[in-house]
């Protein structure tokens, strides 16, 4: 994209091009995880984590009365260290191993690369949309995956709507302009009254576009979607926009291409659509609950029994970030969907 005089975006179309662009996007042309990125993810923090979810898909798995066949989604999956050491476990499983069916989902070339190479030792499809899925039970796994797409923004003054577009100019840096738009027109063509009961709306067309492919192949073959995320559970919805750069916040208009872009989760308007969508959403937790009520510190005991202090110690911070309300265990929420018939809590139990 030629950032040309007087060029005006919207708001989706401006993060598209900053975080997606073949050329210069941010993930397409470097690894942004880990102390030396810009951020770091809770796969990279503890093999703990991912351990978790491993247990949590083997049980769900269970619940499906163990497919003989069936479809592991992640979607994004960043330097692949998640799904590395959910296939790890899974060795210590030989009947799920054999029935897993593993796919990733992945927009950036460079990453896919270093997935690839991460992931070389294992049978992995790696798919460019969710068209050409088998007709299996599929578990689609989602870490940090739907506060990476690109999102609208829209404002209420006076009555009336305005949506939030990009302007560039040569001699000065981008600035925000409310452009007046018929939100009617707007919900009509998604088929959701967003609106309702709001002031502020941030929306990601290319979010509804995955949860409408996920729920048609949960409801048509089985299975569910496991998605955790930077979120917050409020009926409102509010402006989170933020720009990250080496762990620290940044101006959205600022280092274009250079620094990531992503915003918090309403999973309250997710479960919405989730629902409209015919599935039923089996349970909303935080991580730290989620993490708990798996196993996550009973198991860091089993694991660091015999180790040197140090090395305990360390295992202990790396949980307690994972966990601790002043840290990822309240930011971050989780949620279940899965067809209306299935009866399955664990990790969301009270």
């Amino acid at each position: 994209m030629q950032l040309k005089k007087n060029k005006i975006f919207t708001l989706d179309k401006y993060i598209d091009e900053a975080l997606y662009n073949k050329k210069y996007g941010y993930y397409m042309k470097a690894d942004p995880f880990g102390n030396k990125g810009d951020y770091i993810t809770s796969p990279n923090i503890s093999v703990l984590f991912s351990e978790m979810i491993a247990i949590w898909i083997i049980l769900f798995w269970k619940n499906l009365k163990s497919p003989k066949k069936f479809n592991l989604i992640e979607l994004g999956s960043g330097n692949g260290e998640m799904i590395l050491q959910i296939l790890k476990t899974f060795k210590k499983f030989p009947l799920i191993k054999k029935s897993c069916k593993i796919n990733i989902l992945e927009k950036s070339i460079y990453l896919k690369k270093i997935q690839k190479q991460k992931l070389k030792d294992y049978n992995i499809t790696w798919l460019n949309n969710l068209n050409n899925i088998s007709n299996f039970p599929s578990i689609f796994i989602a870490n940090e995956f739907f506060d990476a797409l690109p999102i609208k923004q829209f404002v209420k003054k006076k009555n009336k709507w305005y949506e939030k577009n990009i302007k560039f100019s040569k001699l000065q840096k981008p600035k925000i302009l409310d452009i007046l738009v018929n939100i009617k027109k707007f919900e009509k063509k998604i088929g959701f009254k967003i609106s309702q009961g709001q002031k502020f709306i941030e929306y990601s067309p290319l979010s509804m576009k995955y949860l409408k492919s996920i729920s048609k192949l949960i409801k048509n073959n089985g299975g569910g979607l496991l998605a955790i995320d930077y979120g917050y559970i409020d009926p409102k919805m509010k402006n989170t926009l933020k720009s990250i750069k080496k762990h620290k916040l940044t101006n959205v208009l600022d280092n274009f291409s250079k620094s990531d872009i992503t915003y918090d989760i309403n999973f309250k308007i997710m479960e919405k659509i989730i629902k409209k969508l015919g599935l039923k959403v089996n349970g909303i937790t935080n991580q730290k609950n989620f993490l708990q009520k798996l196993g996550i510190l009973e198991r860091a005991e089993i694991v660091s029994k015999n180790l040197p202090f140090s090395k305990k110690v360390n295992i202990y911070f790396r949980v307690k970030r994972l966990i601790h309300e002043n840290s990822m265990g309240k930011l971050f929420k989780v949620i279940f969907a899965t067809k209306k018939n299935i009866q399955f809590k664990t990790g969301f139990k009270n």
